[in-house]
């Protein structure tokens, strides 16, 4: 939410609550009319500021409930029958960082993303809690279900599971948030969300985290077309 949303009216509020003690013991020490006044402006003030709260908190509500941003992009480059390479670059974490960028070999005719999701409840979301997310996992996928029991399996981690952690310990917050769940009212739930869409020569998507979950849109025409043919089966 914008800061003035908050700051402004907070001020006023402030002031607005003076001025109503202030004229409210005038008025009881026998100064009638200027203690009357001061009370009614001060009170005045106190419900405008309120009232702009409410209003900010209930504008903020169709910015934050539809708010999402972009976790990834993955590019496609075909390497052999139903076998392609595919290039995950995540954005940095913090600024001044570079993404980060990695190749992982793909066999079926789609690509599939997977991810840990922590989706907190809509008032927690009106004060600025986003959903939160970690990737999980990366895979190909046939279309063929027979092919899916029978063909080449692939897949890659993408959370860092089996790279060693800097401190001998460290903290989860999607372990924390299943663990103390009944204590934390905010939390509304938490799932494993994936999207997946079909691999092409030379296409490229972009993965976004929605107050729902993820969502992957074609970002270039080799992957618009592959979308809209009903993913055809690469042969």
């Amino acid at each position: 939410m914008v800061w003035w949303w908050w700051i402004i009216p907070a001020i006023v509020g402030v002031a607005g609550v003076i001025f109503l003690l202030s004229g409210l013991a005038s008025f009881f020490r026998g100064k009638f009319l200027s203690g009357g006044l001061g009370a009614i402006g001060g009170g005045g003030l106190a419900a405008a500021a309120a009232i702009a709260v409410l209003l900010g908190m209930n504008v903020q509500t169709y910015a934050r409930l539809t708010y999402e941003r972009p976790v990834a992009t993955i590019q496609v480059r075909q390497l052999g029958p139903q076998y392609f390479e595919t290039t995950v670059i995540q954005p940095a974490a913090n600024e001044g960082d570079a993404p980060t960028t990695a190749v992982y070999p793909l066999h079926g005719d789609e690509w599939r993303i997977e991810a840990q999701v922590l989706r907190w409840k809509p008032w927690a979301n009106v004060l600025g809690l986003d959903t939160q997310f970690r990737l999980d996992r990366l895979s190909g996928r046939y279309q063929s279900v027979q092919q899916e029991r029978e063909g080449i399996r692939s897949v890659h981690d993408l959370s860092g599971g089996d790279q060693p952690d800097a401190l001998a310990w460290r903290i989860n917050a999607w372990d924390m948030a299943r663990k103390y769940r009944r204590y934390v009212d905010a939390v509304d739930t938490l799932y494993g969300g994936g999207a997946y869409m079909p691999m092409a020569d030379g296409a490229e998507y972009e993965v976004w985290i929605t107050q729902s979950g993820l969502v992957a849109r074609p970002i270039n025409e080799a992957a618009r077309q592959a979308s809209s043919e009903g993913w055809t089966q690469v042969n």
